[in-house]
């Protein structure tokens, strides 16, 4: 079995945090950047970093796209699409077909 070796790194902001991969996000940013409210705090951060980096950041923005297109995103998950789908369904909108 093989360890990954984690290596302690430190943000713009000065938080400091562990990572074993490439990633470069700081957890402690992510989660003071995290909205309270909207579709995008249902979302996990990777997934809704997805979103927001392919300028997706209102339902009706989303609403232009396909599931398919949506799952192509890097990050983008199929636990996601339920989500997705109920926040679009509460404002009377849907993924594009």
């Amino acid at each position: 079995m093989t360890t990954t070796q984690k290596t302690l790194r430190t943000c713009e902001k000065g938080h400091e945090y562990y990572k074993s991969s490439d990633c470069p996000t700081c957890p402690t940013c992510e989660q003071e950047r995290k909205p309270e409210t909207g579709f995008l705090a249902l979302l996990s951060a990777p997934a809704r970093r997805a979103l927001e980096s392919n300028g997706i950041t209102s339902l009706q923005q989303l609403s232009n796209f396909s599931e398919k297109d949506i799952l192509k995103f890097h990050g983008m998950g199929p636990a996601s699409l339920p989500k997705l789908r109920a926040a679009l369904d509460a404002e009377g909108l849907a993924f594009k077909k």
